[in-house]
């Protein structure tokens, strides 16, 4: 947590200790680690399981695959139970569904039963991406919300990591793959045990009148340094509940469609939008693809994609300390045009060497160049921008629309891609990502608000005036 600062850690403005807010964002984080960990452990276990299961190509895509499909649908109907019940016990279930998911996929007899497995940890996924970013965003102070809500993209990289370093641990074991799936288990049951020590969200508490209930977790939060500092929250709240944030009991995914909801609705869809269409998971997922297209050897692609998924772990901290600082609008559009301009570089350079060798290198350079930009700014606002912009009372469902449109971008985004690269080359498809790269650079100046270091009720209040 170094990103934090050293004098932030102790105190955080006004005599506000930082710790239990801490405490509870890392508690809150693992469901992004499980995110990570489940996304990416498929990698390595996928060769066995082809032999294990004798698969085709069909049905090893229907694996993969199936994890997005399931995230699909945790997305969609996550935010309207926490809306509903609140985010601790939804986020609660959602550990229980990653340990199921996980004992299934490990004791799975057939493929079918491992992509029923697969559909189970997407549904865990879909809750855990949707609801901890808001979770994290109503618990925070706003002065530091921007690097909290951040961590969870960096336990997101974390869980990536540790799955790769499973898989090349478990590689020559026997059963290694069901040992790969099992150990998903261990930090589910941590997550599930964790949360259900940790504190509702007090913002949801306000918005059901259990007022004082709201003043004691928002006191625990904040610690004993300044009671009037949470009075003033607390009445903040209480003021957006009396303004007209009732919870919605009905039609809330017509509420969406609001006058004064729908440019945040915009804003935080659009982005996700533009955001997976950009082809970074592409890059995550393909990136061998891509350096053998360029010209590497087989064993050098592998490296260079080491390389890669180290550059978008040590770079995302990067921008967990950047947000606050800058701002989430100007990170992400410097960041945007970063990208355009190393996607338009490997297309030039794919354009110009082919296959050559003596022009991989410079392909790998952009993809890295490509993936730091993303690491320090794409990926970190991606969950707090939707998290911070949407009415408390709709807030949950709002997330499940965002979240839903992410999965999904992601899910067609990667089904082409492969069909783009072997259709029009690799120049031309970086080329079209590049031009989309281009269009997220402007929807952030023209779309996007900048939220920094204001509370969650002055940003909705700012959106209801328009």
């Amino acid at each position: 947590m170094a990103s934090l600062g050293t004098d932030t850690v102790t105190r955080s403005g006004g005599g506000t200790t930082l710790r239990p807010v801490i405490g509870v964002a890392l508690v809150a984080a693992l469901g992004g680690l499980l995110f990570g960990y489940d996304t990416g452990v498929i990698s390595g276990a996928l060769l066995t399981i082809e032999s294990d299961f004798g698969l085709t190509a069909f049905g090893s895509g229907v694996v993969v695959s199936a994890i997005l499909v399931g995230a699909m649908a945790g997305a969609a109907v996550a935010g309207n139970l926490a809306d509903r019940y609140g985010r601790r016990p939804v986020l609660v279930a959602a550990a229980g569904v990653f340990t199921v998911g996980a004992a299934l996929a490990a004791l799975a007899p057939s493929a079918a039963v491992l992509t029923a497995a697969r559909l189970v940890l997407g549904l865990g996924i879909g809750t855990a991406s949707n609801l901890v970013p808001v979770f994290l965003a109503e618990v925070a102070p706003p002065r530091h919300r921007g690097r909290l809500v951040g961590l969870n993209q960096l336990m997101i990289t974390f869980g990536i990591v540790l799955a790769y370093v499973a898989n090349y641990a478990l590689a020559h074991a026997t059963h290694g793959w069901r040992w790969m799936f099992g150990l998903a288990a261990v930090p589910a049951l941590l997550f599930g045990a964790g949360m259900l020590l940790m504190p509702e969200s007090p913002r949801w508490l306000a918005l059901r009148g259990r007022t004082e209930r709201a003043r004691a977790v928002l006191a625990r939060l904040r610690g004993p340094g300044d009671p009037a500092a949470v009075d003033a929250e607390l009445a903040a709240m209480a003021a957006g509940r009396e303004g007209g944030a009732a919870p919605v009991r009905r039609g809330r995914w017509r509420a969406l469609a609001g006058r004064s909801v729908r440019p945040a609705v915009l804003a935080g869809v659009g982005l996700q939008i533009l955001g997976q269409a950009s082809g970074v998971n592409t890059v995550i997922y393909y990136a061998p693809k891509i350096f053998e297209s360029s010209g590497l050897g087989s064993s050098s692609a592998v490296l260079a994609t080491v390389g890669v998924g180290l550059v978008n772990l040590l770079m995302t901290p990067v921008g967990m300390f950047a947000v606050d600082r800058i701002g989430r609008k100007k990170l992400l559009a410097s960041g945007a045009a970063v990208m355009t301009l190393a996607l338009a570089g490997l297309a030039a350079t794919l354009a110009a060497g082919g296959r050559h060798s003596s022009f991989a290198w410079p392909a790998v350079a952009c993809v890295v160049l490509f993936i730091a930009a993303v690491a320090t700014t794409l990926n970190v606002v991606v969950f707090i921008i939707p998290s911070e912009l949407y009415p408390l009372r709709i807030r949950g469902t709002a997330m499940s629309a965002t979240m839903f449109a992410n999965w999904t971008m992601n899910f067609l985004v990667s089904l082409t891609f492969l069909t783009l690269l072997d259709a029009l080359g690799g120049a031309a498809t970086f080329t079209a990502y590049a031009v989309v790269c281009a269009l997220l650079t402007l929807f952030t100046v023209r779309c996007i608000p900048e939220t920094r270091g204001k509370s969650l009720e002055e940003i909705e209040r700012e959106l209801t005036r328009g």
